[in-house]
């Protein structure tokens, strides 16, 4: 069997409060999961931040002009606000991951506006964390040679005595 790469393969995943941007607005609106209330991208405890956009998540947070000031509207006193009407699904979409039938929604991922502008992702959302386990595995003399500050061995000591107090 083979397993091809494809451009897609080590994108990030959207989560509801990362932000999308059109070419013709302004303005940065998070976006609004509607399809589904079950799959979170990177959160144990469920919190409605890290939802999974999927290809059926048409829906900004502010609604609204969402996007601001159209540069495809002007007007007299600079720009009308923005018309956001979606020409169908998110396009470019991870092929290989489904949520309840539905395409996830990448960074990369495309959606296009009948007023004529193209909208894409501004931020996908995820934050990276150190977890206690990367503070264990790091390597003291490394992490010295990288950052002179940090006393590391004093951090893990910190760590595993915050383990502790929390049995």
């Amino acid at each position: 069997m083979s397993t091809q790469a494809s451009s897609q393969d080590g994108k990030h995943f959207v989560v509801q409060k990362g932000k999308s941007q059109c070419d013709q607005g302004d303005q940065f609106p998070e976006h609004k999961v509607t399809t589904h209330q079950q799959h979170y991208w990177n959160d144990s405890a469920g919190s409605a931040d890290y939802l999974a956009v999927t290809e059926d998540d048409l829906q900004f947070n502010p609604a609204g002009p969402s996007f601001g000031k159209c540069k495809l509207k002007p007007s007299s006193s600079g720009y009308l606000p923005c018309s956001y009407a979606p020409a169908g699904k998110w396009q470019k979409t991870y092929e290989k991951v489904k949520i309840m039938g539905k395409r996830a929604v990448i960074e990369t991922s495309e959606l296009q506006c009948t007023v004529g502008g193209k909208i894409t992702i501004k931020d996908h959302g995820q934050r990276g964390e150190m977890s206690k386990q990367n503070v264990k595995n790091a390597d003291s003399k490394t992490v010295h040679h990288i950052n002179p500050l940090v006393k590391m061995d004093d951090f893990k000591e910190t760590v595993e005595e915050s383990e502790i107090d929390a049995y």
